[in-house]
């Protein structure tokens, strides 16, 4: 039940986000609607972009490369048009450190280049390449059209709307604009940690290896592969969480302006729910990947919470 809780919340938002357009209708000002023709224009071209180099160069990280730089270029649009209201100047300066961090993660990567459709490529499209069904260029090809290009596209985008749902709010900033900014900024350094851990961690492991040693021969903890230290010990993804922290909190300003329906829903939820069942699967995935790789990872997920930041109960028999 706990591994499918996230899908079920998720698919239900979706749903109540679908039926309340419906019901209520998508009532956008004039200025909203121009704000969104340009923020689809901008989304359209980057999904025509990511699924024509990428077919082209066989690299399928395009829209990794942007999905931290697109967010920042959406949030400043709104807020331009916006007038800069208080609220987006907020969202849009956590936002802006945001995909700088997670831009500056992505480059150490080596995924950016002078020749901007190459650099290193994402592992799991590499894995999702060799599996079963998408040896088919034809198969891949639609894939790459329909969920990197487009569906990737459109969830960063659908991501920042609830800035566009408030960017005409004049409600006077409170208590809950307050406790959503600090949950944005809590998340993002909670983030900044889980990176600043990891690099650690995968640079002396990696200084071992690269000495000739192998896996089994490293000191504790390097010799199990993955981190099992800090907010590690603790969270299977503390980096997953720290992400969808940061867009959950982003809606909070929805409500604390004023223009949720019954007070706390509007349908630019849509994006974060989106936004979870990616996360959902790429962690399963990332996951999968790990227990063939390590040994003593599945011991490790029995051990530790996939997202929250506690130790699991140890029964005798898991000892």
């Amino acid at each position: 039940m706990k591994k499918i809780l996230p899908i079920v919340i998720s698919v239900s938002l979706i749903i109540a986000a679908i039926v309340l357009g419906f019901v209520k209708g998508i009532v956008l000002s004039p200025i909203q609607q121009k704000t969104l023709i340009i923020l689809g224009i901008v989304c359209g071209a980057s999904a025509l972009y990511c699924f024509i180099a990428g077919e082209l160069s066989r690299n399928n990280s395009q829209m990794d490369k942007l999905w931290s730089v697109l967010p920042i270029a959406y949030v400043w649009i709104i807020a331009a048009f916006g007038e800069f209201r208080w609220r987006l100047i907020i969202i849009a300066i956590i936002v802006t450190l945001w995909g700088a961090r997670l831009t500056y993660n992505f480059a150490k990567k080596g995924a950016y280049s002078i020749k901007f459709w190459s650099g290193e490529e994402d592992y799991r499209w590499i894995y999702l390449r060799k599996q079963k069904g998408f040896q088919n260029k034809f198969v891949w090809g639609v894939f790459d059209l329909l969920f990197i290009s487009i569906f990737q596209n459109a969830v960063v985008l659908g991501i920042t709307l609830p800035a566009l749902a408030i960017m005409e709010s004049n409600a006077a900033l409170n208590i809950l604009d307050i406790v959503a900014g600090v949950l944005m900024a809590g998340a993002l350094l909670y983030e900044v940690v889980a990176d600043r851990q990891q690099n650690n961690f995968q640079t002396k492991k990696y200084e071992y290896l690269n000495s000739g040693m192998k896996l089994e021969e490293l000191p504790e903890p390097y010799n199990r592969g993955f981190n099992v230290t800090g907010l590690w010990a603790r969270s299977r993804h503390p980096n997953y969480i720290g992400e969808q922290m940061i867009w959950v909190s982003l809606y909070l300003f929805v409500i604390s302006s004023g223009v949720a329906h019954y007070g706390v829903f509007h349908w630019t939820i849509l994006g974060v729910a989106l936004l979870v069942l990616i996360f959902v699967g790429s962690s399963r995935m990332a996951e999968g990947i790990s227990v063939n790789k390590y040994k003593e990872y599945a011991e490790y997920q029995r051990q530790v919470f996939k997202y929250l930041p506690i130790k699991k109960y140890k029964s005798e028999s898991a000892k």
